[in-house]
């Protein structure tokens, strides 16, 4: 009888338990725009950059002038990738956010098979 006890909570809390989440509802940060700058900051170090202080913080640092400009595509397989992280746009340090712009040719152009591991910027700028 206690194990048919034990497999009805067992089942009841395991069926609930898809109701719990786990996030926080108020992050204790909403943006860190990252900054090389000595001046200007508030102490906090996130993801491996320091952050501006937020009342310093302006529209350029959300902004990544030029991207919306196609760029040349004569290259041997007919593309040319465009990519913006918190280097870039030091406004989307932690956001969670990358952006890639991929022009084609119009002669057929082909963006080769590739993969994205975490954090993978470091691999894309070198190539």
């Amino acid at each position: 009888m206690e194990v048919v006890h034990f497999l009805v909570a067992f089942v009841l809390l395991a069926s609930a338990s898809t109701f719990v989440y786990t996030s926080d509802p108020v992050p204790l940060q909403d943006f860190c725009v990252a900054t090389n700058d000595e001046n200007g900051l508030d102490g906090v170090f996130v993801n491996g950059k320091f952050c501006k202080d937020p009342t310093l913080a302006t529209p350029e640092d959300f902004f990544l002038s030029g991207f919306n400009n196609p760029r040349d595509t004569l290259n041997q397989v007919g593309s040319v990738v465009t990519l913006a992280n918190d280097e870039q746009i030091p406004g989307l340090n932690t956001l969670g956010i990358s952006i890639a712009r991929i022009d084609y040719s119009a002669l057929g152009g082909q963006h080769p098979p590739h993969i994205l591991p975490p954090r993978s910027w470091s691999f894309w700028k070198a190539l």
